[in-house]
């Protein structure tokens, strides 16, 4: 599987996580998005580059739905449920957030 980014194949897994994170940037997060049918908002790029924060700068860290939460009410200084991260991202938010942030698939099972 791959994905067509300005004229160029960025290669993913079978299913649709990048091989490589060197290949990500918002035109890819864009047109995986787009894939996913997620439309992408500035709470959404907020969460997208947590992730990626804590990934690249925290020793590969992978946070779960609840640590999200937690950061995100932090970040947007309101407190918000797991339901909020869904209406951003509804196939899970730990792991569609990553995906589409260009992050490797997470083996970790369940939201909590």
């Amino acid at each position: 599987m791959g994905y067509e980014v300005n004229g160029k194949t960025i290669e993913a897994n079978d299913n649709g996580y990048l091989l490589n994170i060197e290949d990500w940037n918002e035109d890819v997060a864009a047109a995986i998005a787009a894939v996913e049918s997620v439309t992408l908002t500035e709470k959404s790029w907020d969460l997208i580059n947590f992730l990626r924060d804590e990934f690249i700068n925290n020793n590969g860290n992978q946070p779960n739905d609840r640590n999200i939460v937690k950061a995100m009410s932090d970040k947007w200084g309101e407190k918000i449920e797991a339901k909020s991260l869904y209406e951003l991202f509804p196939m899970q938010p730990s792991k569609q957030a990553a995906k589409i942030g260009g992050l490797p698939e997470s083996r970790r099972k369940g939201g909590y």
